[in-house]
């Protein structure tokens, strides 16, 4: 298994409103080798929320296929430029991992 967390840091009161945007479904769940996505709001800054979007993947070349897909393309197309607004986002960082071990409750 592997995971790509993206840490993203957006301005207080963003993380909820912007959550649904990465669990809506669409293409990513067509392609080879995608597991799911989890949005996680970090609880531990008081100036901005801070959110951990982790993709799940087979294999790190499953996420490298999304990375090079029409589907990755689509989802970080700006959709309409006719909204202007400045965005909530402050920084963000991406960090990869493999599984190495789990544990289950089954």
């Amino acid at each position: 298994m592997y995971v790509v967390t993206n840490r993203i840091d957006v301005k207080k009161g963003f993380a909820a409103k912007m959550a649904n945007k990465f669990t809506s479904g669409g293409k990513i769940q067509e392609l080879p080798g995608f597991n799911r996505i989890e949005v996680w709001q970090i609880a531990d800054s008081e100036d901005f929320d801070q959110m951990y979007v982790n993709t799940w993947w087979e294999s790190e070349e499953d996420f490298k296929g999304w990375l090079n897909s029409d589907a990755f393309k689509e989802a970080h197309s700006k959709k309409d430029d006719s909204n202007k607004e400045e965005s909530p986002v402050l920084r963000n960082k991406i960090v990869k991992a493999n599984v190495l071990s789990t544990l289950d409750n089954n």
